[in-house]
């Protein structure tokens, strides 16, 4: 008897086996073959002098003080001038709120519809007391040691000048666009774009335009961030997470802290806060997360492989790992970040009031009323109120990655970074690119820029900077995308 349990036991193992090892084998890649493009020759180093130039320049937004930058964005529209006149002698330059840029390049097909690349011309602030753990003076736009040091080098004023450089090569050569190619460049993303990139696309859509495809900043090529994948990675970003931010509010009679009720605003407040960071929305690999691991799975090494293409039987197991990662959970579920609380102003005294914002970063999938429904049913207290707080937005749709403009995409980063592995992924954080969804097929969000692990918390962080090599190959890729793109019929 037990002999015939465990040939029982060892058939079907044997059959589990064979079957995992099909699955696996049946997921072939889904890279684009294309042979090695040589890029462009390019002054990498006269390049990132102008960089550095737009780096010193302080085109800092602040959310209270939306004015305040007015004459670092008219210097950096004279550096542009500037440095790209045969840009500008081709392209018709717009100033849309008087800062933000849109410009023009007239296509030779009128039929074919427009296309359109973005980036952003303003930066965050420098944290306060962060000044002194920068290795360059974070406004100094200082090349050293095959890098240029400073806020924006990455975050945006790279891809805006990588854009540039690429346009005024272009240009000098007598190229000539097929369809009609819009640059947009807002001044205010950095704080939500409404008066930049939403203000533009109005204006756009006002003259009846309707966009092929947008690229804007996003995901990046991640070198060793993956584990068991040794190859770098493009994730080029198909949608972006929605946002919401909700306020909660528990009230209680305030009174001496020496005869405190059973219940007090901020317990119970408390209380609720720590179940929503418990019990979140669940993680799942579904819509853009689900297709990435399905594009990663077959170029991964050894388990890792198997575990991807088999997720049927391991998901949970890989799904428990992932969530334990800030980046990971991010792109499986829609997230809970408790933000801000305010209670009491007396150590003796009970407050009559407790208040505290909740953010969530919305998947694809869910919406905001899925999320309010859920933070209502985990609280289940009728005397903590909650409410939506400040500005708010949906995820946008998915652009397909079976897109013709995605595989162009795919092919120009296969062409320029060979062995590359290339996959859509999902945009956790906010850009520009969201406001051009009424007037645009297809958005992606993307640039070439090389990141390791330890160079990400550089993002909006101490110490940004962009290798100069690495600056020539954005350039070369805008170079290479805007000719591939007009060789497309």
């Amino acid at each position: 008897m037990l002999k015939k349990i465990g040939l029982t036991l060892a058939a079907l193992l044997a059959v589990l086996l064979v079957a995992l090892a099909a699955n696996t084998l049946r997921h072939g890649s889904r890279q684009i073959d294309v042979p090695p493009s040589p890029p462009p020759a390019i002054d990498a180093n006269a390049a990132a002098q102008r960089l550095s130039a737009a780096v010193r320049l302080r085109t800092i937004s602040l959310d209270d003080k939306p004015g305040a930058g007015a004459e670092e964005f008219r210097k950096l529209h004279a550096l542009l001038q500037k440095y790209y006149p045969r840009a500008h002698a081709v392209l018709k330059r717009e100033r849309v709120n008087e800062f933000s840029l849109l410009f023009t390049w007239p296509g030779s097909d009128a039929a074919a519809k427009p296309i359109m690349l973005m980036a952003h011309q303003d930066v965050v602030p420098i944290a306060a007391g962060t000044e002194k753990d920068w290795q360059a003076d974070p406004f100094g736009g200082e090349i050293r040691d095959g890098f240029v040091w400073g806020r924006g080098a990455w975050d945006d004023k790279g891809n805006l000048f990588a854009i540039m450089e690429a346009v005024e090569m272009l240009a000098a050569s007598g190229f000539k666009p097929r369809q009609t190619v819009y640059l947009a460049f807002g001044h205010d993303e950095e704080i939500g774009g409404e008066r930049g990139a939403k203000a533009i696309a109005a204006l756009l859509q006002s003259r009846g335009v309707k966009l092929d495809f947008v690229t804007d900043e996003g995901l990046l090529i991640t070198e060793g961030v993956l584990k068991g994948l040794e190859r770098p990675v493009a994730l080029i970003g198909t949608a972006e997470k929605g946002y919401l931010t909700l306020a909660l509010g528990a009230s209680a009679v305030p009174g001496h802290s020496s005869m405190p009720p059973p219940q007090t605003a901020i317990g119970m407040l408390s209380a609720a806060l720590v179940q929503l960071e418990v019990r979140q929305m669940p993680a799942a690999f579904r819509g853009v997360a689900a297709e990435m691991f399905d594009t990663i799975a077959p170029e991964m090494n050894g388990l890792n492989r198997v575990l991807l293409s088999n997720l049927w039987l391991f998901g949970p197991v890989v799904k428990s790992q992932l969530e334990k990662g800030a980046a990971t959970n991010a792109m499986l579920r829609t997230t809970t970040a408790l933000t801000v609380m305010h209670a009491g102003n007396k150590e003796n005294v009970l407050p009559g009031r407790a208040d505290a914002l909740v953010n969530f970063r919305i998947l694809p999938g869910d919406d905001s009323e899925s999320v309010t429904t859920h933070v209502k049913s985990v609280v289940a207290n009728d005397r903590i109120t909650v409410a939506k707080s400040g500005f708010s937005y949906e995820p946008t749709p998915i652009s397909p990655s079976t897109a013709p403009s995605y595989q162009l995409i795919a092919r120009t980063v296969r062409e320029l970074f060979p062995g590359t592995v290339v996959a859509p992924g999902l945009m956790i954080g906010a850009t520009d690119s969201r406001h051009m969804a009424p007037i645009a097929e297809h958005i992606y969000r993307f640039s070439p820029v090389r990141a390791k692990s330890e160079d990400l918390p550089r993002f909006h962080g101490t110490n940004e900077r962009i290798s100069t090599a690495n600056y020539a190959e954005l350039i070369g890729f805008y170079h290479r995308l805007l000719r591939n793109a007009a060789a497309e019929k």
